[in-house]
């Protein structure tokens, strides 16, 4: 390789940065890179025509879990500009839950192009336990091609505590919201 050769690798690389800017520019200005409430159906569809990639949290304020899962994407959208976050009211949205055929809080609706490509339901793809880490979520939305994720897609990352009371066993999961401590129940006998 000569000089020349090395200008225009230089230029070409040079174009690369000038678009990827401008494309972050764009995404900044149809805000992406926060977390945000849309009020109703009609902003929910206007946003998925606006994003190529839509992140939407289903939630209820009663529901404590919804509040977890807003902690995590809040922190999410911060770091992913290349999708838009937002949550959508459940109970003010019932054409919209009813369309989508969601039955549990939470449930983050995973929609690509203007088309729903995948849910996340509850807690059982994020290990189970409330106290997942922020990881997991990242992985879980990487799997399903939401986000430009730089770990490995094919190994979850691993939970923060080691607490075995967390970790799932026959798909029940020991530690979460309602967790007495009482181990002596009937209800999980052969």
């Amino acid at each position: 390789m000569d000089d020349d050769d090395f200008e225009i690798l230089r230029q070409r690389r040079m174009e690369a940065m000038k678009k990827s800017q401008q494309q972050k520019q764009e995404w900044l200005a149809a805000g992406h890179g926060e977390y945000s409430e849309i009020a109703d159906e009609k902003e929910f569809f206007e946003t998925c025509k606006k994003s190529k990639k839509v992140v939407c949290h289903f939630y209820r304020d009663a529901t404590i879990r919804c509040k977890i899962v807003d902690k995590h994407l809040a922190e999410i959208a911060r770091k992913h500009i290349e999708t838009k976050f937002v949550k959508i009211n459940a109970e003010r949205s019932k054409f919209l839950v009813e369309r989508l055929r969601i039955t549990t809080l939470p449930t983050i609706c995973l929609a690509r192009d203007g088309k729903t490509v995948d849910y996340i339901v509850g807690f059982d793809d994020l290990g189970g336990t409330d106290e997942f880490p922020t990881e997991m979520l990242e992985w879980r939305l990487a799997r399903s091609d939401m986000i430009n994720y730089q770990g490995d897609l094919l190994e979850p990352p691993t939970l923060g505590n080691k607490n075995p009371k967390s970790v799932k066993i026959f798909g029940k999961t020991a530690k979460n919201l309602r967790d007495d401590g009482n181990t002596d129940s009937d209800d999980d006998d052969w």
